[in-house]
C-alpha cells in the first residue's frame, strides 16, 4: 500500500507546485488555497509512505514524479515550450523512478544509538 500512497502523494506534489506558480506570490486566493491543501496532502502521503519505503527512494520517486508532471503540465498548458529534448529527459526521469521501484534494498538498520557492546579485538 505504500507505493500507491507515494504515487498519489507525488501527484499532489505536482498540484501544489503548479498552484504555487499560479498563486502569484500568494496574492491570488484560489491557487493559494489549492497550494496549501495539496502541500499538506502531499507531505502527509510522503510521510506515510516512508514507513515502508526507505526515505532516499521515497523522496527520489516523489520528487521525480512531481517534477516530471509539473513540467509536463506546463508544456501541455502552453506555459512552457515543448521540445524533443525536454520530453526525452522527462522520460528519463520517469524511467529512473520506475527503476527505483524494482531495485531491492537490504533491510534498513534500525539501531539509532551506538552500540555499547565491546568488540573482541
Amino acid at each position: 500500500m505504500a507505493w500507491p500512497v507515494l504515487i498519489v502523494s507525488a501527484l499532489f506534489e505536482a498540484v501544489w507546485a503548479t498552484a504555487l506558480g499560479m498563486s502569484d506570490g500568494f496574492s491570488r486566493p484560489v491557487p493559494t488555497v489549492v497550494f496549501a491543501i495539496a502541500l499538506a496532502v502531499s507531505m502527509i502521503g510522503l510521510a506515510l509512505a516512508t514507513r515502508r519505503i526507505p526515505i532516499g527512494v521515497a523522496y527520489a520517486v516523489w520528487i521525480g514524479i512531481g517534477a516530471a508532471l509539473t513540467v509536463g503540465y506546463a508544456m501541455v498548458s502552453g506555459a512552457e515550450a515543448v521540445s524533443a529534448s525536454k520530453v526525452g529527459f522527462l522520460a528519463g526521469i520517469i524511467a529512473c523512478v520506475i527503476g527505483l521501484k524494482f531495485v531491492k534494498s537490504p533491510p534498513a538498520h534500525t539501531e539509532t544509538r551506538p552500540s555499547t557492546r565491546k568488540r573482541a579485538d
